[in-house]
């Protein structure tokens, strides 16, 4: 994954790039997130598959310190604060440890702060929007 290149969010409605104008920790909040949701939904795919660990995505507190660290920092600079790592969760007489009630929570958490990432990408085109409404 290559966040220094031109980003396109929401490329399955079909939404314009917005490269430059996101600022690069929500750009990295949202990859991050994204790959939460497709990882937590390989989980829950995966919860009848004898000796499958369940699988999660960190990145928050990662990100958090590079940015007090550097507050400049670039995308690209960010791009290393996601990992994946295998839960320490008890596994059922399979070796699979997938919970579906934890698998499910986890994904309404992501949801939200996804959707809470969304909406700060939006205030960065207000002031656009209103200045093209204005015309």
């Amino acid at each position: 994954m290559d966040l220094g290149r031109t980003r396109t969010f929401g490329a399955q409605s079909g939404a314009c790039c917005m490269s430059g104008i996101v600022t690069p920790a929500i750009q990295v909040a949202l990859d991050a997130l994204a790959e939460r949701q497709r990882v937590t939904a390989r989980n829950i795919a995966n919860i009848q598959t004898p000796g499958y660990t369940a699988q999660r995505v960190n990145f928050e507190s990662a990100l958090s310190d590079a940015l007090t660290t550097n507050p400049d920092a670039s995308a690209t600079d960010l791009s290393g604060v996601m990992n994946t790592t295998p839960t320490t969760d008890p596994a059922r007489e399979d070796g699979n440890n997938v919970s579906l009630d934890s698998e499910t929570l986890l994904s309404l958490d992501t949801n939200l702060r996804y959707s809470l990432a969304l909406r700060a990408v939006e205030g960065n085109f207000t002031p656009i929007r209103d200045v093209l409404r204005s015309s």
